[in-house]
């Protein structure tokens, strides 16, 4: 498994790459730590032995594929700045609804597209998940909501996937980031099937996990299909247009806050 890990500070982040990896548009949103790039070359090992792997698994049936799926590369953000007066469902107690979830029918950023293909807001942690880790810590950080969207790109090039995943308190966010990590093999969530597109999940994906106060917020994205990108960097650009999914949650903050998130 090839990861995409914090490795330094956000101004490193700005000489590395030239960009903001997390959009400053939103009150309270930071700069995280850079992630490491992808070789091209391990990557297509990664990719290969996935397949292989996928394949002994489950006799190369589609369905059990993406119902098992974890991502390539991943990315966790545990700083979870700007959140700290949600950092606990204690002030952020009302559920979330399907008006709010799922309130982003379309997002854009630079060239990306992306329209919601599929929506599925449910109670049961375990059902929208697999691996027993996993679960069980859900299970102990009082998972009370998992948001799962598909989204899918105008020219049917590109899928996201957008998690939120209601818990107990922000100790309990870094927690299931943790669990996420695919070295950890804890379990994952499985992906909402995108009508129009290949199922999710076989092949290249990379997927990035930020602390929202009692939230985790996952966006995981890969070219339709699961093949190869260019680079790293393509999946966090399709990254960053996904995660826009989660400025509802802002509203939350400013609720709590009086009116004045990122306090």
């Amino acid at each position: 498994m090839i990861e995409a890990r914090d490795s330094g500070s956000a101004e490193a982040a700005q000489k590395g790459r030239g960009r903001d990896f997390w959009p400053d548009d939103k009150p309270g949103r930071k700069l995280p730590s850079p992630k490491l790039l992808l070789a091209a070359a391990a990557a297509l090992v990664v990719v290969i032995v996935a397949a292989v792997a996928v394949v002994m698994l489950t006799g190369g049936k589609d369905e059990p594929a993406a119902k098992q799926a974890a991502p390539t590369a991943y990315a966790p953000d545990y700083l979870g700045e700007g959140f700290a007066k949600i950092a606990s469902r204690s002030a952020d107690g009302r559920a979330i609804t399907e008006g709010e979830a799922f309130s982003a029918k379309n997002l854009k950023s630079g060239k990306y597209s992306f329209a919601l293909a599929a929506s599925k807001l449910s109670s049961d942690c375990k059902a929208a998940t697999w691996g027993a880790r996993l679960q069980a810590d859900l299970a102990k950080y009082q998972c009370n909501q998992v948001v799962r969207a598909a989204y899918v790109s105008d020219d049917k090039k590109y899928v996201g996937q957008f998690v939120v995943i209601n818990l107990v308190s922000e100790e309990g966010v870094k927690q299931i980031l943790r669990d996420l990590d695919p070295a950890a093999a804890a379990g994952w969530v499985t992906p909402l099937k995108a009508p129009g597109v290949p199922a999710f999940g076989p092949g290249f994906s990379a997927a990035y996990s930020k602390t929202y106060g009692h939230y985790a917020v996952v966006t995981w994205v890969e070219r339709a299909g699961g093949a190869q990108p260019a680079s790293l960097n393509e999946m966090i650009d399709v990254s960053l247009v996904i995660e826009n999914a989660a400025d509802f949650l802002y509203g939350r903050l400013e609720l709590v806050s009086g009116g004045r998130s990122g306090q």
